[in-house]
């Protein structure tokens, strides 16, 4: 096997990375009027479902595949597993391209096999070790597979759940950043204030807090999954925004600004934290809906992963744990993408299609930077030791 699939994180980060740019340089095109979309959904329907079931599907099957193995002690997947999941996520990509020629049911069956077969796998590793807090993704997977059911259940013609789906997914994503990134954020954090000063004061986390910023954000994602009433989704969703705040400000991001790929996971999170304060805002009738849903889904979910994948590779590959500095201008490229795509919803006249155009530029920027700089990374064995580069 090409050492591409000897390790999750190679073969699943690298296309997350090349998803974010095609499919993004294909949303563009079209906005610009310079191309027609082959696909059954419509442009718009094909843009949110490839940005949170294509490119953030991929995110999370590297950092499964990578985590789990390390959270249970048990052997980490084959690498003909790796090429098999890959080959699924992969034939969902083509399916929905080609969903125009296809029976919507092939689509479906194609788009949804992926994550039954991730989960099945990390079910089998959890095992090894059980605990409460790591088999909690494993009911995150079903609600993230569950959501991309209820859009290709509207697809074939089945029911109306386009939108809960798409919400669902987003908000399901968002819940998996809230729990991976509480965990990370304040724990790389810790380690690299004591690195520069072991009398440094350390990040603070708050149990009732830790609570909140758990369990609010995943009844959120429920209750748009369920298509709840807006008063009581945007209620939960504002909570949720505040608790994820007030969770970052115990953490000492201000500390790290030296440190690009420890800041980077704090600017992900604030991401999320304002993204949920905006939609629960928006679903109480104050804000965009859409610029709030973008906050979640470039800032946060593209911030995030952008973070922790960047992250993953470069500490699993054995090489210096620092962040190459065109990694480090993508991540700061990342927010003025969310500002911007957040300006063109929240001013939707002339500056709309200017606004959109230029966030998802920055965003391209961003995936090519990440993807330039970390290429022989994943195309190359680990140094071996002593070994400068």
């Amino acid at each position: 096997m090409p050492i591409l699939f000897r390790d999750g994180w190679r073969v699943f980060f690298m296309a997350a990375g090349l998803y974010a740019v095609a499919a993004i340089a294909v949303w563009l095109l079209w906005t610009a009027g310079a191309a027609e979309l082959p696909f059954a959904p419509g442009p718009i329907a094909w843009h949110a479902h490839e940005m949170v079931f294509g490119f953030a599907s991929a995110a999370l099957g590297g950092f499964f595949l990578t985590a789990v193995p390390n959270w249970t002690g048990a052997p980490a997947p084959t690498d003909r597993f790796v090429a098999l999941v890959a080959g699924l996520w992969l034939a969902g990509r083509v399916a929905v391209w080609f969903s125009g020629a296809l029976p919507a049911g092939v689509v479906a069956l194609l788009d949804l096999a992926f994550v039954p077969v991730l989960g099945a796998r990390m079910v089998a590793m959890l095992m090894i070790r059980p605990k409460p807090q790591n088999l909690m993704f494993i009911a995150l997977l079903t609600l993230f597979w569950t959501s991309n059911l209820l859009v290709h259940l509207d697809w074939i013609g089945w029911s109306a759940t386009e939108a809960q789906g798409m919400r669902g997914g987003l908000l399901t994503v968002s819940a998996m950043i809230a729990v991976l990134g509480g965990r990370v954020t304040p724990a790389f954090t810790r380690n690299a204030l004591l690195r520069g000063n072991p009398a440094s004061p350390v990040p603070v986390s708050r149990k009732p807090l830790e609570i909140a910023g758990v369990a609010l954000p995943i009844l959120t994602a429920l209750l748009a999954l369920a298509g709840a009433p807006d008063l009581p989704t945007g209620a939960v969703a504002t909570a949720a925004g505040i608790a994820a705040g007030l969770r970052l400000a115990g953490w000492r991001g201000l500390s790290t600004l030296g440190e690009p790929i420890v800041w980077a996971l704090h600017a992900g999170y604030a991401m999320l934290a304002l993204g949920l304060l905006a939609w629960g805002l928006a679903l109480l009738g104050l804000g965009s809906e859409i610029g709030a849903l973008h906050i979640l889904g470039v800032g946060a979910i593209g911030g995030m992963t952008l973070a922790v994948m960047s992250r993953a590779s470069i500490g699993h590959s054995g090489r210096p744990l620092r962040a190459p500095a065109t990694v480090a201008l993508a991540y700061g490229l990342i927010p003025l993408a969310t500002l911007l795509r957040w300006a063109a919803s929240a001013w939707p006249g002339s500056f709309h299609a200017a606004g959109t155009l230029g966030a998802g530029a920055l965003w391209i920027l961003a995936f090519v930077l990440y993807l330039l700089a970390l290429w022989p990374v994943w195309t190359s064995p680990r140094p071996v030791k002593g070994d400068a580069s």
